[in-house]
């Protein structure tokens, strides 16, 4: 078993939680499960966004799989500083300081001082939303 991943049955799948679509932590937004057929199971349809890029990615399952789940960490974050689309962040459990890009709903809301949440995963960080 890979490093922050679990597994867990497709048909426990629901929108707003999280999937492991090729390789890439995604938040599910859309759920299609066909009834079954004569000489098979139901199946599943689930549409994702990518958490840390975006981008909208699908998986087809049976539902009697097993599908894996990443392991999402969400912690506290102050903003340091913006530059641009980028965002100076430091973590206020480990003091550590990295630059992570601002997603376009949190464009023009954050400023030095506040706080934001942000979601690690698989070893990379993205920001999730302003406190």
């Amino acid at each position: 078993m890979e490093e922050g991943i679990t597994y867990a049955p497709a048909k426990d799948m629901r929108v707003g939680r999280y999937i492991m679509i090729e390789g890439v932590a995604c938040r599910v937004v859309d759920i299609d499960i066909s009834s079954p057929g004569k000489h098979g199971s139901a199946k599943m349809r689930v549409v994702a966004l990518g958490i840390f890029d975006g981008q909208k990615k699908t998986l087809l399952a049976p539902s009697h799989s097993e599908v894996e789940v990443p392991v999402i960490a969400k912690r506290r974050a102050q903003v340091v500083s913006v530059e641009g689309d980028n965002a100076q962040i430091m973590d206020l459990e480990t003091y550590e300081v990295f630059t992570l890009p601002i997603p376009d709903d949190l464009k023009g809301r954050l400023q030095s001082g506040s706080e934001v949440e942000l979601l690690e995963a698989t070893g990379r960080r993205a920001l999730s939303k302003a406190l």
